[in-house]
């Protein structure tokens, strides 16, 4: 039988003369089941709204990105192309051209990035999910049209449902500028707009999609993509949403020196890196407030390690070394850390579970989602018990040669 942990037991739970220690034993507890529950619940949150923004960028980014090491553009063969589909893992190879435009509609206008795709596009993309108004339609009949963000579409004070047709300007790149009419320099086509998307503001005020031959006659191309998308099987693509690295690894093979091919992590690296940080900067912030909570403890220990003195010259005195003593109150300290914490995490998994079950927590405004996103991960658990597990273990070394002393 541990001796040392029976006593450190029975002063835990066992009431004392001085009714203060009790109190401030039980805050002590209190304050670190809390701070588990508020890791708990404030980093599953956070797995929830991370989980929103990445499937918003996944909706409009590529598996991969085939793009020039060097120019803007460039003309891919279709022995290069053919090469690409029939690789194993690949759904689909789509060329796309990007580029800055101006846009007017109606006596309003704005600049915005056109971007040019093909009739494959709106279907092995999931940007169709997000039409607020009208359909992902880039050709009806002869009609060439255009899909915007709605953003742009609310400065333009457009809609589908206007017969107002949306123009696109940019500057000749074979023609000289003319000072005197400096619009006789611009090319321009017109769209009839068909949808409207809505992911989030900045890709609402940034983009307009139109149909690849439409920009390539503004742009005065004749084959030419700024980058290839690929769009790869599920069974390529990871459960973090990127696809595998020996399927990036072939394609790069195929594509050679001269081009640069990135998965979506590499696409977006300032994206993924932000969200990484944020969630490791909150979880130190929340570990900080936990150390300071975890000072409680040591106030707890030397009033009671006053109140026992009696008992412990008793224990002296039947032969109980200074290490046995010091024991008991390193195990009462470890006993109220993990105490806090098994009450802590039953607590946040519980508030977690019944916001995903039920949806208490509204979301104020107008957002994807009505409530509160919760995502509950094994990792940020073994995360919580681990830190503050090595603060309450510090705290009771802490207290034991406080103890001693």
């Amino acid at each position: 039988m541990d001796l040392s942990g029976f006593i450190a037991g029975r002063y835990l739970f066992a009431k004392k003369s001085h009714n203060v220690i009790n109190i401030i034993s039980g805050i002590s507890a209190a304050g670190i089941a809390i701070g588990c529950a508020a890791l708990v619940i404030i980093l599953s949150i956070y797995n929830g709204f991370d989980g929103i923004v990445r499937s918003f960028n996944n909706s409009y980014t590529p598996d991969l990105l085939v793009a020039p090491a060097a120019g803007k553009v460039f003309s891919p063969s279709q022995e290069f192309l053919g090469e690409l589909r029939a690789e194993e893992g690949v759904r689909t190879v789509c060329g796309v051209i990007e580029e800055n435009v101006y846009l007017k509609y109606g006596d309003r206008n704005a600049v915005a990035t056109a971007k040019g795709v093909d009739s494959q596009y709106p279907e092995v993309t999931g940007l169709k999910e997000f039409l607020v108004e009208g359909e992902f339609e880039l050709e009806y009949n002869n009609l060439r049209e255009a899909v915007i963000g709605r953003t742009l579409a609310l400065e333009l004070g457009l809609r589908t449902s206007f017969l107002t047709p949306l123009e696109v300007y940019f500057p000749s790149r074979s023609e000289e500028v003319s000072l005197l009419d400096p619009m006789a320099s611009l090319h321009m086509v017109k769209l009839h707009p068909s949808g409207v998307l809505s992911l989030e503001q900045g890709f609402d005020k940034k983009y307009v999609f139109v149909p690849l031959e439409s920009l390539r006659t503004l742009l005065e191309y004749d084959d030419q993509v700024s980058a290839l998308e690929i769009y790869a099987d599920s069974t390529h693509i990871g459960e973090n949403g990127v696809v595998s690295q020996a399927l990036q690894k072939r394609i790069a093979g195929i594509a050679g020196d001269g081009f640069t091919v990135k998965n979506r992590r590499q696409q977006n690296e300032m994206l993924y890196k932000m969200l990484s940080y944020e969630k490791i900067a909150i979880y130190l912030i929340l570990l900080f407030v936990m150390i300071i909570i975890s000072f409680n403890i040591l106030g707890s220990l030397s009033m009671l390690r006053i109140e026992k003195q009696d008992d412990m010259a008793i224990l002296e005195a039947m032969g109980a070394e200074k290490s046995f003593i010091n024991r008991i109150f390193l195990k009462e300290s470890l006993m109220i850390s993990f105490l806090g914490i098994i009450i802590g995490l039953a607590v946040g998994l519980l508030v977690c579970f019944l916001q995903q079950r039920f949806g208490f927590v509204k979301m104020p405004g107008n957002f994807v989602v009505d409530a509160y996103p919760v995502v509950v991960k094994f990792l940020d658990i073994l995360l919580i018990v681990a830190g503050v597990g090595l603060i309450g273990y510090l705290t009771a070394l802490l207290a034991g040669k406080t103890a001693k002393n």
